[in-house]
């Protein structure tokens, strides 16, 4: 794969002061990517995401001081651009399905060579969604594809109890609305939107934005 024109601006989440060291140097030596910060922890993570707005994110799956899986929830919600990579050792297949719901695009095994690393990452970058390598083209594969595409009930945006602001929140998710043109348009602050967002998320059991706007589809509006 060829490198990029543009520069891929990435934040590397990594406990491991070594690890997180070494990835950072192996990062900065290419080109086309740009290491904007490199964090112990997912502590303030929305305020650093606010600050920095990476395209990528590098997260170890196993974080000793935090779930992994929520720091990966909370950006999902709130930077819907952003892509999340997950870095871990031998992902368990039911960690690998939990985080593809939750919103992540790819996966690194902490053994991959520089080569399939950094192909990861462009890969995930231009959009493309990556799994382990020794997952792809099984059965485990089609059952994520499938409960990445399996609908809820139609009804499910009508039974649910939402404020009459939650529905304004979720209109404009489906009509492709970010975060910052939400608050524009409702005159609110872009703090209270993603409260409203991360409400909706709980109330209707999704992971993801997509997912509010795909179910949308299905709501009549009463």
């Amino acid at each position: 794969m060829k490198k990029l024109d543009k520069k891929n601006k990435i934040l590397l989440i990594e406990d491991n002061r070594l690890l997180r060291e070494g990835i950072s140097a192996m990062l900065k030596q290419q080109d086309d990517m740009h290491v904007v910060a490199k964090i112990g922890d997912g502590d303030n993570i929305l305020t650093i995401m606010d600050k920095l707005n990476p395209d990528v994110v590098l997260i170890d799956l196993g974080l000793r001081s935090q779930n992994s899986l929520q720091v990966v929830k909370l950006i999902t919600i709130n930077f819907e651009k952003t892509k999340i990579i997950v870095m871990d050792l031998i992902p368990l297949q039911a960690d690998v399905l939990d985080y593809v719901q939750a919103g992540v695009s790819g996966f690194i095994l902490k053994d991959a060579n520089s080569n399939d690393f950094f192909k990861t990452i462009r890969s995930v970058y231009e959009g493309v969604q990556v799994l382990p390598s020794d997952l792809t083209g099984s059965l485990f594969s089609q059952i994520v594809d499938q409960s990445l595409n399996e609908d809820k009930p139609s009804k499910v945006l009508n039974t649910v109890r939402m404020t009459k602001r939650e529905r304004q929140v979720v209109e404009l998710i489906a009509d492709g609305s970010t975060n910052k043109e939400i608050a524009q348009i409702l005159h609110l602050s872009p703090l209270t939107v993603k409260s409203h967002v991360h409400n909706i998320l709980e109330k209707l059991t999704l992971n993801s934005r997509v997912q509010i706007a795909k179910h949308a589809q299905s709501w009549d509006g009463n």
